[in-house]
């Protein structure tokens, strides 16, 4: 006997923007699994701070964050895509590759047309930064007038 379940999340679109914007180019990272491989150059991407609570908001605001981070690393760090749980949570970033030492923002804009209640929104980054996945998160309450 063969099952099969859809589940489907609160909002229409997973993606952040267009299809574009995603990156299918494999991270490449100078650590593997086995612990081999060349880790004298190493990538590392701090940010500030990873969590944003916007307070409370009226329903169909838009509000807007940049999270701060700074390649801590000795090589270049190159972000392969940044994506939002939600269509409603759009990111921006550079495309180009970010110097050790630089630093540099991502920019999240959430819209709260439609949202009522407490909001959660991850950012998921993928980059070739040790690890090569971030997560930051945006919360707050959207009040319905």
């Amino acid at each position: 006997m063969f099952v099969l379940l859809f589940v489907t999340g609160g909002c229409a679109d997973q993606n952040s923007g267009n299809d574009e914007d995603i990156s299918t180019d494999l991270v490449e990272n100078p650590l593997t699994a086995a612990g081999e491989g060349d880790d004298s150059k190493e990538v590392i991407m701090s940010f500030e701070d990873s969590k944003y609570d916007f307070g409370e908001i009226i329903q169909g605001e838009k509000i807007s964050h940049s999270f701060t981070f700074t390649n801590t690393g000795d090589a270049p760090l190159i972000i392969s895509s940044v994506r939002a749980t939600c269509g409603c949570t759009v990111p921006t970033w550079s495309k180009e590759p970010i110097e050790p030492g630089d630093s540099e923002e991502i920019k999240v804009v959430f819209d709260s047309e439609g949202k009522s209640g407490t909001q959660t929104k991850d950012i998921t980054i993928i980059s070739n930064a040790v690890p090569n996945t971030s997560v930051l998160r945006i919360t707050g309450e959207v009040i319905v007038p």
